[in-house]
C-alpha cells in the first residue's frame, strides 16, 4: 500500500488496494484512522520485515488483548506448545488469536494490504517448519474458535478449529454420539480434516473431510461464506481434502453418528522373523476381508527402540466387543503386553497420544501402494534396512505404520459430490505406508531425513517395477519435500486450480500464506545434500 505524507483522507492507494479498504470499512474498520502514515518511513527503516510489523501494528490496536508480540511471556509459552521441535523455532513477528470469523476476516483483508506473510495455525501438529507458524510474519492462531454446539436433532455439530479432536469427543460421547475425526487426543479439527483425516469410523463412514456438512470460510477478499454441497458445491469439494489453499476455515458443521464405547488397544510383539511374517499374513488378510465387517480398523506399527525392533498393532472396534472374529488371525499371535480393552473414544485417543509427545523433532514420509503379501513384506525389510545408518541417533525412535484402504472406503468418500484426493478403487485394497521418526538434536536431521527419504524411495521404485504404485500422497503424512496436491492426479489438479482461480485470483493463500501443501510443488524444493527425495 502506498501512503502519501500529507493528511490520512488525501492518502494515495491504488485501485485493488481501494478494494480492501473498503471490504474492511464495511467491518467498521477505520485504516486511515489508526495510525499516522507519517510514522511508516521510521517503521520501515528500523526493520528488515516492515509488512509484518505494520500489520502487527494496526491489528495490536484494533484487538490489544488478543496479540502476542515478541519478547513478551506468552510469545514464549505460545512457541513452545507445538508437537515438533522444527515448529517451534519459528518466530513470527506476531500471533493473533481471533474470536470470530470477522477477526479473522479484518486480519486477512490487513495481511493482504500490507502483503504481508501468513500463517494459520489448528492444532499445530504438522512435522516440519511454516506449517502453520511464520518466520518474521503473522501468525493467526484460531485457538479461541473453540465452540462445539449440537445442533437440536443430534444430527451435526458445530466445532471451531480451535478444537481439538478429544475436545470434541468429550462432548459428544456423553450424549451417545461421535464425529469421524483423528485417533490422537491433542490433534486440530482444522488441518486434520482439510488434508483428508482418517479415523476409527473410515471403514463405516468414509474420511473427516467426507462428514463435513458445511465450512464456514473466509476467503481472500474477505467475504465468510457457507460452503456446503448446495451453496458453492465447487470451492464444497475443493476443501474435502485441498488444505488451506482456498480460504481460512473458522467453524466445521460435522455429521454425528450414534456411539458408545470402543473396544481397542495395542498387542506388542517382538519383531523376530517368525512373528513379523505371522503378523504380516494376518494384516493382508485383514484389509482382504475389512468389507466384511466395517466397524473394525487396525494400524500395523514396527518401531526400532533402545536396541530392538518391536511391532505393535492397533486394533479398534467401534462397538464395545470383545474379540470380533475379524481379529482372530492376530488372536492366534502371542503377543508380550496386551492392553485392550472397553474404552470410551476419548480415552483410546488419549492411549494413542503417549506414543506422540511433543518436544522432539519430527519427520513424516509417505506412499501408497497395492496391498499383497510380497509388496508388504519388501516394506518392512526395506524399513528394517533402512534405518541402520540412524540406529545411534540420540534419542531416535524410527518407525513403520501402516494402513489398508479398502475399495469399500474409497466408494463411501464419493457421498455429496466426492473429495478432491483422486482415490480410485481399483478391486484390490491399498497399503497407506508412514516412516515417521522422532529425535533429538537438530544437528542430525540431514542424516534422518536421507536414511528415511531412501526407504521411500527404494519403496516406490520397487512398487513402480511390480505396477503396485499408486500414486496418492495422503497430506497428513506427507514430507515437507512432497508434492501432494499434484498426487491427486491431472484432472482433480487442474479442477483444483480452476476453485482457486475463482475464489482467490489473486492468489492470497499461495504467495502470502506460504506455508503447507500448496497447489503446485512441494513447501520445501531443496532436499538435502545426496536425499534422493528430490525424485519422489
Amino acid at each position: 500500500m502506498a501512503l502519501g505524507d500529507s493528511e490520512p483522507t488525501a492518502a494515495v492507494i491504488s485501485p485493488e488496494d481501494k478494494v480492501i479498504v473498503d471490504a474492511l470499512a464495511d467491518y467498521g474498520v477505520d485504516l486511515l484512522g489508526l495510525v499516522d502514515p507519517s510514522e511508516f518511513p521510521q517503521l520501515e527503516k528500523r526493520s528488515l520485515s516492515f509488512p509484518a510489523v505494520i500489520a502487527c501494528r494496526l491489528v495490536s490496536v484494533l484487538f490489544p488483548h488478543q496479540v502476542f508480540l515478541r519478547d513478551t511471556t506468552q510469545y514464549t509459552q505460545w512457541r513452545g506448545l507445538f508437537w515438533s521441535q522444527q515448529q517451534s523455532e519459528s518466530k513470527p513477528a506476531c500471533i493473533f488469536q481471533p474470536t470470530s470469523s470477522r477477526q479473522v476476516a479484518i486480519v486477512l483483508l490487513m495481511a493482504r494490504l500490507w502483503n504481508c506473510p501468513f500463517a494459520v495455525k489448528s492444532g499445530g501438529h504438522a512435522a516440519f517448519s511454516g506449517a502453520s507458524s511464520i518466520p518474521d510474519g503473522l501468525t493467526i492462531d484460531l485457538q479461541r474458535l473453540n465452540t462445539i454446539q449440537l445442533a437440536s436433532d443430534k444430527k451435526s455439530v458445530k466445532v471451531g478449529p480451535g478444537n481439538r479432536w478429544i475436545d470434541v469427543y468429550k462432548h459428544l460421547g456423553p450424549k451417545g454420539l461421535t464425529a469421524v475425526g483423528g485417533r490422537v487426543s491433542d490433534i486440530g479439527v482444522g488441518g486434520l480434516t482439510l488434508g483428508g483425516g482418517i479415523s476409527f469410523y473410515s471403514a463405516q463412514y468414509g474420511f473427516a473431510c467426507d462428514n463435513v456438512n458445511n465450512y464456514e470460510v473466509v476467503i481472500a477478499d474477505g467475504r465468510i461464506l457457507n460452503v456446503n454441497p448446495k451453496s458453492h458445491p465447487d470451492l464444497y469439494w475443493a476443501l474435502r481434502g485441498g488444505g488451506n489453499n482456498f480460504g481460512i476455515v473458522t467453524r466445521f458443521d460435522l455429521a454425528t453418528y450414534p456411539a458408545g464405547d470402543l473396544w481397542a488397544g495395542s498387542r506388542i510383539y517382538f519383531a523376530d522373523d517368525n512373528t513379523r511374517k505371522s503378523l504380516l499374513d494376518a494384516v493382508v488378510k485383514f484389509g482382504n476381508d475389512w468389507p466384511s465387517d466395517p466397524k473394525a480398523a487396525l494400524i500395523c506399527n514396527f518401531a526400532y527402540a533402545q536396541g530392538m525392533f518391536v511391532a505393535a498393532i492397533n486394533l479398534e472396534y467401534t462397538l464395545p466387543v470383545e474379540n470380533p472374529p475379524i481379529f482372530d488371525s492376530f488372536k492366534a499371535i502371542p503377543p508380550m503386553v496386551d492392553t485392550l480393552g472397553i474404552k470410551s473414544h476419548s480415552d483410546v485417543t488419549l492411549e494413542f497420544k503417549e506414543s506422540n509427545p511433543n518436544g522432539l523433532r519430527q519427520n513424516y514420509w509417505t506412499v501408497t501402494v497395492k496391498l499383497d503379501i510380497e509388496m508388504l513384506t519388501f516394506v518392512v525389510d526395506t524399513y528394517m534396512a533402512g534405518v541402520d545408518p540412524i540406529k545411534n541417533v540420540a534419542s531416535i525412535v524410527p518407525a513403520l505404520t501402516l494402513q489398508a484402504i479398502t475399495p469399500d472406503m474409497i466408494t463411501k468418500m464419493n457421498k455429496n459430490g466426492g473429495n478432491a484426493l483422486g482415490l480410485e478403487t481399483c478391486g484390490t485394497p491399498l497399503l497407506l505406508v508412514l516412516v515417521n521418526v522422532m529425535w533429538a538434536d537438530k544437528a542430525d536431521d540431514e542424516a534422518v531425513l536421507k536414511a528415511i527419504s531412501g526407504i521411500i524411495n527404494a519403496v516406490k521404485t520397487e512398487a513402480k517395477s511390480r505396477n503396485k504404485l499408486n500414486g496418492f500422497i495422503y497430506m497428513n503424512y506427507a514430507s515437507q519435500f512432497q508434492n501432494v496436491v499434484e498426487s491427486y492426479g491431472p484432472a482433480n489438479h487442474k479442477r483444483l486450480m480452476q476453485v482457486a482461480k475463482r475464489y482467490d485470483p489473486s492468489r492470497v493463500f499461495q504467495k502470502l500464506q506460504p506455508g503447507y501443501f500448496k497447489l503446485t510443488g512441494a513447501p520445501d524444493r531443496n532436499p538435502p545434500a545426496g536425499s534422493p527425495s528430490a525424485r519422489l
